[in-house]
């Protein structure tokens, strides 16, 4: 299993919204970075990521599944662009500011801290506990 962070304007797309889609999950369309659709192409059912707010909140509030592989993204004219589906699996105890990612000494390599505009990222296995241990959140 792999780690991601997947980042979405909570104006566009929130986490309430994402939970409200259920277990049918919901394409994470848009994305037109070749970096971010690549990682999507690297991504497994079952999957784990976390679903992080960005402008104003800036911070990781939950956490998703990855629940059907790369395919054609629907909102798309160009068939460059493709996007996986994912599923909430449960909220954060305690949201997880980039403030907080910053200033925690394990975290200083996260790409979320080098490459904050990046949409969809890869987490390490040490970086997925460490926020999940800092937003006091089951990692499993």
């Amino acid at each position: 299993m792999r780690y991601w962070l997947f980042k979405s304007e909570p104006s566009t797309w929130s986490w309430d919204d994402q939970i409200a889609k259920g277990d049918e999950g919901e394409e994470w369309d848009g994305v037109r970075n070749y970096q971010a659709r690549n990682f999507m192409r690297e991504m497994k059912l079952g999957d784990l990521g976390f679903f992080y707010h960005s402008q104003k909140e800036k911070s990781v509030v939950g956490i998703v599944e990855v629940c059907a592989e790369v395919h054609p993204d629907s909102k798309a004219n160009d068939p460059r662009w493709e996007c996986v589906d994912i599923k909430a699996v449960r909220s954060f105890a305690t949201p997880v500011t980039l403030d907080q990612i910053k200033h925690h000494e394990p975290l200083a390599e996260m790409i979320l801290v080098k490459n904050s505009r990046l949409s969809v990222q890869p987490v390490t296995p040490e970086e997925w506990a460490e926020v999940c241990a800092l937003g006091q959140t089951d990692p499993a």
